[in-house]
């Protein structure tokens, strides 16, 4: 009857967590880049209770519970949203883009970027400047857009022009992504970033839609809507909202064995 109890107790607490997983899902579906996450589920140890014989080969063992053994993030595309703001990207494949914050390296696939007129230079909503490499070669954080310079275009390829004061097109610098092996590993830190983990694995960086080193494009007056999906989230809180209900049910089914139990005893 302890036994019942604790198990019980074990998938109410597992799927407490699963609707709280659940339940961020659905409030960030607004959410620029927005990456949808997943319970994962493990069973306990089990208590042996007879070993496998001529009348039993798989033996007797009595599982303990569940527990929630890791969230995982899900890194499927987005769908884009048209905004016509001339400094917003959205990546169309594999990709993120990387920004400078003044605790490291971070990375986005936010792309709801402006342009800082302090600084001279697009930056994303943060005020995090972005990676990119500048016609001479050199990568760094900070897209610089000289004074007079308007009617900014991206290219699929990341290539930033603009168009000067003499009416002349004038090349930028090429926004730059990085890829990780394992991108499920990264360490979600809000504002829509992530830090880089060993879990991650290992980085390349380059240029977006260079097919060689399989980064996606960049479509410029468009952001990626978060990958949520309403209505599966509905019908997995829904699910999970029973699976918890199953589980009370068998903490007041120890407990009234436990009630029972106690009224022999007295008698």
């Amino acid at each position: 009857m302890m036994r019942a109890l604790y198990t019980a107790a074990s998938g109410m607490m597992a799927q407490q967590l699963n609707i709280d997983n659940i339940s961020n899902n659905l409030a960030n579906v607004q959410s620029a880049g927005f990456k949808k996450s997943r319970v994962d589920f493990q069973d306990l140890l089990y208590a042996h209770m007879q070993d496998p014989n001529a009348t039993s080969t798989s033996g007797t063992q009595i599982g303990m519970g569940v527990r929630v053994a890791s969230t995982q993030k899900l890194f499927t595309q987005g769908s884009l949203s048209r905004t016509d703001n001339p400094y917003d990207m959205a990546i169309q494949g594999d990709g993120f883009f990387s920004v400078k914050t003044p605790d490291g390296v971070a990375f986005t696939r936010d792309g709801s970027f402006k342009f800082d007129g302090e600084k001279n230079e697009i930056v994303n909503a943060a005020g995090f400047p972005i990676q990119v490499k500048d016609m001479s070669g050199h990568v760094g954080y900070g897209l610089k857009v000289p004074r007079g310079v308007t009617g900014i275009t991206v290219q699929d390829d990341g290539l930033v022009k603009g168009t000067d004061l003499a009416g002349k097109e004038v090349e930028l610098g090429h926004i730059q992504l990085t890829k990780f092996l394992n991108p499920a590993g990264l360490k979600a830190i809000g504002g829509n970033l992530y830090l880089a983990t060993p879990i991650a694995g290992s980085s390349v960086t380059g240029q977006p839609n260079d097919t060689n080193l399989g980064f996606g494009g960049i479509a410029q007056g468009h952001v990626e809507k978060s990958n949520i999906n309403v209505v599966e989230e509905m019908i997995s809180i829904v699910q999970a909202q029973r699976a918890f209900e199953m589980s009370q049910k068998g903490v007041q089914a120890a407990d009234e064995m436990m009630r029972m139990t106690n009224q022999m005893q007295k008698g």
